[in-house]
C-alpha cells in the first residue's frame, strides 16, 4: 500500500494512539507494553508493505539513546553504587555465558553455523530495564535487586553490541583476530565511561549556568547533549550506548534548573519513542513468517529463560551476598526488550547468510519471553517473598514554568536528617530576600506554609527564589546540626548586595 506524504503523517498519528491505549490494557494485562507495541506493528503488517530495514535500524538506535538517557536520569546514584560490582559482572560476563548457551543452543536446533549461532545467542543476550519495570509497577521489590537490575541493564547494551559487532565481522572476515577485537572492546567501554563522566559533568553545568529564554528549552538542551554524546563518543570509537548511560546518571544526580521540566519531557519522549520503534519493529515481521520457526523460537526461548539465564546469573554471581530467591528472581527478570530486535537488524543489513531467519527467531523469543516472564514476575516477586505492598503514586507536583527570562526558579528541598533547622518554625529561620516557602510535602500530605510552621525531618519543601541565591537556600537548609554563623553571615551579604 503507498501512502501519501498526509497519509504517512496519519498512518504515525494512528501508531502513537494505539500505543498509548495499548499501555493502559498491559497494566492491566501484567505484561510489558512493549508486546502490545510489537503486536500492533504487525497487525498493520499486513495491510503496510515495509521493509526499510536501514531505515528501522536508525529509529532504533536514536530511540535506545532516549530510552537510556531517561533511565540514567531517574537513576539514584546512592542506590546503584552498591551494587556496582554485582551489575557489572552480569552486564558483562553474564552476558557472554548467557550468549554462549543460546548460540549452542541455536546451532543445533536452527542447523546454523558456529558463527551464526554465536552470533544470534549474542543478539539475545541483553536484558530490557523498561520492560521490567513496567511489569513490576509499583510493586515494592527490595531496593537493592532493583537498583541491580537497573544498573545491569542500563550497562550490559554494549557488551551484546561488542559480541553482535564482533561475530559479524567474523562471518565476513573469518581472518579476524580475535585477541584485537577483545582489546578494541576494553578500549571502546574506557572511551565510554571517560567520555559518559566527562560530558554529563558538562552537560549539568551548562544547564545550570547559560539563562535561556524559555524553560521549555532545557529539556531540549539535556537532550541534545545525549544524542552528541552517543555521536562523539562513537566518533573516536568508544562506545555510545555505555556513554550515554553514564552521562544520563551523572545528570540525574545533579541538582539542576528545571530539573522536573526535564525529567517529564525525557519520560513523554521515550514513551513516545518505545512506541514509535516497536511498532516499525512489528513492521518488519509478518506473522506467517514466524510460524516457520515456531516450534524452534519456543525451544530457544525456554532454553533461554530456563537454563542459559540463570546459569549466566548464578556463575556470574559467585561469591556475591545475594539470597538463592533473590538470584532466581533476578534470573527470571531478564526480559528481552529493545536491544535485541534492533540488534538483529544488522546482519540484514551486512548481508549475512541467515539473517531473515536470525531476525524472525530473534523476534519470537522476544515476544514469547516478555509474555511468559513479564506475566509472571510480579507473581514471582510475591511468591519468593521479595515484594512489599504497592507504593501509592506521589500525590503532589509543583514546579515553575518560566514564559520568558526571569531571575526566580522553583526548587525542591528534603529536609535531611540532623538538619540544623529542623524543629525550627519558619519565622526563626534566616533566608535570603526574596525566597519564599510556597508548600511543605509531609506524610503525602500538603501542607500551607505559614511563620508557625515548624520544620521536620522528611519535609519536602518547595522554595521559589532567585538564581543567583538558590546555593545559599540548599546551604541553609542542606546543613548538618553545627554552628551556623557563616551559613547566616553569606545571606546577609547576599541580601544587602540585592
Amino acid at each position: 500500500m503507498d501512502f501519501t506524504v498526509d497519509g504517512l503523517i496519519f498512518l504515525m498519528a494512528v501508531m502513537l494512539i494505539i500505543g498509548v491505549v495499548a499501555t493502559k490494557f498491559s497494566s492491566r494485562l501484567g505484561m510489558p507494553s512493549l508486546v502490545l507495541f510489537l503486536l500492533a506493528g504487525m497487525l498493520l503488517s499486513e495491510f503496510i508493505y515495509f521493509d526499510n530495514t536501514e531505515f528501522v535500524q536508525l529509529v532504533g538506535i536514536l530511540a535506545l539513546i532516549i530510552i537510556l538517557f531517561e533511565g540514567g536520569t531517574q537513576t539514584q546514584w546512592q542506590s546503584i553504587r552498591p551494587v556496582i560490582g554485582p551489575a557489572a559482572s552480569l552486564a558483562t560476563l553474564g552476558v557472554v555465558i548467557t550468549s554462549g548457551l543460546v548460540g549452542l543452543a541455536a546451532v543445533l536446533i536452527l542447523d546454523l553455523s558456529w558463527l551464526e549461532g554465536l552470533l544470534l545467542g549474542a543478539i539475545v543476550g541483553s536484558t530490557d530495564a523498561a520492560a521490567v519495570f513496567s511489569v513490576l509497577g509499583s510493586k515494592n521489590i527490595k531496593e537493592r535487586l532493583t537498583s541491580t537490575l537497573e544498573a545491569e541493564s542500563g550497562t550490559n547494551d554494549p557488551m551484546a553490541v561488542f559480541l553482535t559487532i564482533m561475530f559479524i565481522e567474523l562471518i565476513q572476515f573469518p581472518d579476524t583476530s580475535v585477541l584485537s577485537l577483545i582489546g578494541g572492546f576494553v578500549m571502546q567501554m574506557s572511551i565510554g565511561l571517560v567520555a559518559g563522566l566527562v560530558l554529563g559533568r558538562t552537560t549539568a553545568v551548562v544547564i545550570n549556568k547559560i539563562n535561556l529564554d524559555a524553560s521549555g528549552l532545557y529539556p531540549v538542551l539535556a537532550l541534545s547533549f545525549a544524542i552528541f554524546t552517543y555521536a562523539g563518543t562513537t566518533f573516536i570509537n568508544g562506545s555510545g550506548l555505555l556513554a550515554v548511560y553514564v552521562m544520563a546518571v551523572m545528570v540525574g544526580n545533579h541538582d539542576l534548573t528545571y530539573r522536573h521540566s526535564i525529567l517529564r519531557f525525557n519520560e513523554g519522549f521515550a514513551w513516545m519513542m518505545q512506541i514509535v520503534m516497536f511498532i516499525m519493529l512489528g513492521l518488519l515481521v509478518f506473522p506467517n513468517q514466524l510460524l516457520d520457526v515456531i516450534w524452534q523460537g519456543i525451544l530457544l526461548s525456554l532454553i533461554l529463560m530456563l537454563i542459559a539465564r540463570p546459569v549466566g546469573v548464578f556463575l556470574s554471581m559467585i561469591g556475591m551476598k545475594y539470597s538463592t530467591k533473590e538470584k532466581v528472581f533476578i534470573s527470571w527478570a531478564g526480559l528481552k526488550g529493545a536491544v535485541p530486535i534492533v540488534l538483529a537488524t544488522y546482519p540484514i543489513v551486512a548481508g549475512v547468510e541467515n539473517a531473515l531467519l536470525i531476525f524472525n527467531t530473534v523476534f519470537f523469543v522476544v515476544l514469547t519471553s516478555a509474555l511468559i516472564q513479564g506475566g509472571t514476575l510480579s507473581w514471582l516477586g510475591n511468591k519468593l517473598g521479595l515484594a512489599g505492598e504497592e507504593v501509592p503514586p506521589s500525590p503532589y507536583s509543583l514546579e515553575l514554568v518560566s514564559l520568558g527570562k526571569t531571575e526566580s526558579e522553583m526548587v525542591e528541598l528534603t529536609i535531611p536528617k540532623d538538619s540544623a533547622v529542623a524543629g525550627y518554625q519558619l519565622v526563626d529561620i534566616t533566608l535570603p530576600k526574596h525566597t519564599l516557602i510556597t508548600a511543605i510535602i509531609r506524610n503525602q500530605k500538603i501542607l500551607t506554609p505559614t511563620g508557625n510552621t515548624r520544620i521536620k525531618e522528611g519535609d519536602t519543601l518547595y522554595v521559589l527564589t532567585r538564581k543567583k541565591t538558590r546555593d545559599l537556600v540548599k546551604v541553609r537548609f542542606y546543613q548538618k546540626r553545627i554552628p551556623v554563623v557563616n551559613a547566616e553571615q553569606d545571606i546577609k551579604k547576599s541580601d544587602s548586595g540585592t
